[in-house]
Parts: structure tokens; C-alpha cells; sequence
């Protein structure tokens, strides 16, 4: 049995941004997306106001009383997620979904990929990306 780490720490960043997307898969039929996806498939697509929620895990260093500098971590989200995301239309101008649907678990999936190999010092924990109020996806990396 492995024994607690009294410093261990989790900490999260909030931000938000605006997308445009729509459903469609190129692998199916025009009558099979319609079904699946419905109003979704509507090649004009629409939008949401998207909250992204992001965890990282580490130790309190003893001298700073931090777990990481945040302004890093907000350099980082804003590098490799907001600028790459933010008033897109994700289906035509975010690599990642040119051959993939948008959904909001593979818009969560793709800001893991981001993120991931740039955060050094903590460790990513989970991305947490709500679609609506109503409506969120958690992930917590490729185990």
C-alpha cells in the first residue's frame, strides 16, 4: 500500500472560448450522418461557448508555495489552446478535425494532445470541457 503524499496537490485553471462546429463524418453516408448527428450535421454549423477546466497535479515546492508558476500554465493554455481554438470553426481551421467529428469528447482528447508534452514541472491530470452548462466531458489522458 503506497502511502499518501501530504503535498500533493491539484490545481485548476479555468478559461473560455468560442467555437464553431458541426458533425459530420466523411465515412458515411449523407442519410447516415443525418441520422446520427441530425440538426448537428448542418454543414453551416453552429456554435457554443465552450469552459475549459484544466488540472494539473504536483508537489508544493517548499520555497515558492506553488505547484507550478502560473503564469505558465496560463502562457501554455493560451499558446496551445485558445489561440488555436478560440472564434474557430473547428471542422475547417484546427487540424485535428479535418477528418475527425468535433464532439465535445474529441475536442477534450485533442487539448489533452496539446497540453500534454508542454507542461513539465506538474503533471496533467484531467481537461475538463464543457460544452454548455449542462453538458461537460472529462478526460484524463491516454492510460
Amino acid at each position: 500500500m503506497t502511502t499518501p503524499n501530504p503535498n500533493l496537490v491539484y490545481l485548476t485553471r479555468k478559461c473560455e472560448f468560442s467555437a464553431a462546429h458541426f458533425y459530420h463524418n466523411p465515412e458515411l453516408s449523407p442519410e447516415e450522418n443525418q441520422r446520427l448527428f441530425g440538426k448537428c450535421n448542418n454543414r453551416n454549423g453552429h456554435g457554443h461557448n465552450y469552459t475549459l477546466q484544466v488540472t494539473v497535479k504536483g508537489e508544493v515546492d517548499s520555497r515558492s508555495g506553488f505547484v507550478l508558476d502560473l503564469q505558465l500554465l496560463k502562457d501554455v493554455l493560451n499558446r496551445e489552446v485558445l489561440d488555436a481554438l478560440d472564434h474557430r470553426f473547428l471542422n475547417h481551421e484546427v487540424p485535428e478535425f479535418r477528418h475527425q467529428v468535433p464532439t465535445t469528447e474529441n475536442l477534450a482528447i485533442a487539448i489533452w494532445r496539446r497540453l500534454q508534452p508542454k507542461l513539465q514541472v506538474a503533471r496533467l491530470h484531467r481537461v475538463r470541457v464543457y460544452e454548455d452548462p449542462n453538458l461537460f466531458v472529462d478526460f484524463y489522458g491516454e492510460e
